[in-house]
């Protein structure tokens, strides 16, 4: 079973690289045609060696010898631009070949679904579209050719070597024979090592890349020595993996000139006692030599380009195994369209695990409103934001079901629905561009007065018009260069600008003051009207005005109600309630001592 699945996917890796030569076919052939004739040329050298020796040098036909230098310099001068034609025809090619490439395969990771992220690293998902895509170079470019180029010599050359002497040549394609069983058995072994190769690079990019990205994580704990062991350990794996390849190469190289050897050996017997006897003249023994030379030189070009498409294939199993993961896109293609939206949201009887057997959601059943708002409390692990995650359509329920408008959203076009949802998530995730580009980002149509409104409405502008370049500052890598506050006051501007049917707010004012958070609140407000709006926040005063506050601990909606009703009760509400009350109350009265009410954040 397991010889079936690997046979299996070597045809489809082989099915991959048929259709991509066959795409560039034109050029493809165009370049075998110059390869054809350059290889040709190339032939007139060695061939008018017999001619010099025997005709010139031995039966004084000098006549003759002007002609011959001719023939060469023009062979040569036809070499000479063919090489560079087939620079310039297949090397575009390739290039244009990996462009297109990268570009199909980052279009095709970009429609995954979010729980494909979730378990892959960015960097390896980099490698598949940088470094994979870089291998086919040698399929499209100069190295198939180059392959299909040095067969023909090798053909032509053993033709050649026949008509001169059978005897000496058979015994030549003898060891020929013994090289090219060891050189297939040779690349049986390689291919895997070049794909364990892409694979640690990977790897380790990728946490090279995490490392650097939470670098004042890193640096607040002092792990700089933790990450540089755990880099180098990585390293050290790659280094080890190109060493065992290296060997492997190095291997073939040197059998390759172990055969070589051996083929001269053999000439210089049997040719020797060829020449002795009579059967073959000096010029034949000259000729042979640089023919057997043109024969040699092939193989040891298969050699070196064998090793770069095995790398190409390599490159390419990775390439298919993200191209053959279901994007959201193709889901949608079953799924009937959404024209419009109204905003009622329900979940029905929702369960959720993110491992198997340790439930997250346990039976969660609620319905919103159209534009009413949603608010969401309770303990820290209780499933808050797992609820939104839902609500996104970033996950999807183990049972149950999550409406929208009494429709299931597994029903529907994913990317109809999305462009009805606003969103502000925990982290803030800004772009490394200008202000007015990350703003802008769910919204690329809208204009500079619609974008500094939001802006307004989000309490951006007051600090935004105090730097030099206002909205043109840039932010650097995640919003680096900004403060917390001010890259949550920029998610917000971005949601506001999206003008959503349903909105998103988990944790939206986190890192804002209590000051700041008034003044958005008031922006907020005015935003919720007519959408639907989920909301997380960590101070309970920001939410006393939504219509349904859900209380949810280990995975199950415990309470439900307003926020008078949610008192009334007395239940978990009002525990956490009286909690951050006498929290406030108690900095207010004595600012220095230190009390830290129950977690109700997500």
């Amino acid at each position: 079973m397991k010889n079936r699945s690997k046979k299996s996917k070597a045809f489809s890796v082989w099915r991959e690289a048929r259709e991509l030569v066959w795409e560039h076919r034109n050029r493809l052939a165009l370049g075998g045609v110059l390869m054809l004739v350059s290889r040709l040329a190339g032939l007139v050298l060695p061939a008018s060696s017999k001619y010099f020796i025997d005709e010139i040098l031995v039966k004084e036909r000098f006549e003759l010898l002007k002609w011959i230098a001719l023939a060469i310099g023009v062979a040569t001068i036809i070499q000479a631009i063919t090489s560079f034609a087939l620079t310039q025809i297949l090397g575009v090619a390739a290039q244009y070949a990996i462009t297109k490439m990268r570009k199909r395969v980052q279009a095709r990771i970009e429609r995954l679904p979010v729980s494909y992220f979730d378990s892959t690293q960015s960097g390896k998902l980099i490698s598949r579209i940088m470094t994979d895509a870089e291998g086919i170079r040698n399929l499209v470019g100069t190295g198939l050719v180059q392959l299909a180029g040095s067969s023909v010599t090798a053909v032509i050359s053993i033709a050649v070597l026949f008509w001169i002497s059978w005897r000496l040549t058979s015994v030549t394609i003898v060891v020929l024979a013994v090289f090219g069983g060891a050189l297939a058995f040779a690349f049986t072994k390689l291919r895997p090592i070049f794909k364990e190769r892409q694979e640690i690079n990977a790897e380790v990019t990728g946490r090279l890349g995490e490392s650097l990205g939470g670098i004042r994580i890193v640096k607040s704990y002092t792990a700089e020595k933790r990450e540089e062991l755990v880099f180098a350990r990585g390293a050290h794996r790659l280094f080890r993996n190109v060493a065992k390849s290296m060997t492997g190469v190095a291997a073939m190289t040197g059998f390759s000139s172990v055969v070589i050897g051996s083929i001269g050996v053999v000439m210089i017997i049997i040719g020797g006692d060829s020449v002795m006897r009579g059967t073959m003249t000096l010029g034949d023994l000259f000729m042979y030599i640089f023919f057997t030379g043109l024969m040699a030189m092939p193989i040891i070009e298969f050699t070196s380009i064998s090793t770069q498409i095995s790398e190409a294939f390599a490159g390419l199993d990775r390439i298919r195994e993200v191209l053959r993961t279901e994007t959201e896109d193709e889901e949608d293609a079953a799924r009937e369209p959404l024209r419009d939206v109204n905003g009622e949201i329900e979940f029905r009887d929702v369960y959720f695990e993110y491992d198997e057997g340790v439930p997250v959601l346990n039976g969660i059943s609620f319905k919103s409103d159209a534009g009413s708002t949603t608010a969401l409390v309770g303990s820290s692990g209780s499933g808050k934001s797992t609820i939104l995650s839902l609500v996104l359509n970033f996950i999807q329920p183990n049972s149950g079901q999550v409406l929208i408008d009494s429709k299931d959203v597994q029903s529907i076009r994913l990317r109809d629905y999305r462009k009805h949802l606003g969103v502000v998530l925990q982290e803030n995730f800004l772009f490394d561009g200008s202000i007015a580009e990350n703003i802008r980002f769910s919204n690329y149509s809208a204009t500079d007065e619609e974008l500094r409104e939001a802006s307004r409405i989000a309490y951006c502008d007051e600090f935004i018009e105090k730097f030099e370049n206002g909205y043109d500052t840039i932010v650097g890598e995640r919003g680096v260069k900004l403060s917390g506050g001010q890259r949550q006051r920029i998610a917000i501007a971005r949601a506001l600008l999206a003008d959503p049917k349903i909105l998103i707010l988990d944790e939206a004012t986190s890192s804002l003051d209590s000051e700041s958070e008034r003044m958005i609140q008031d922006g907020l407000s005015m935003l919720t009207k007519g959408r639907t709006t989920f909301v997380i926040a960590h101070r309970l005063s920001t939410i006393q005005s939504a219509d349904k506050i859900l209380v949810v601990e280990d995975g199950k909606i415990v309470e439900s109600g307003n926020h008078t009703e949610l008192l009334e009760m007395d239940g978990r509400y009002k525990q956490l309630y009286d909690k951050q009350y006498k929290f406030e109350q108690n900095k207010f009265i004595n600012p220095g001592e230190d009390f830290t009410p129950d977690p109700v954040s997500a």
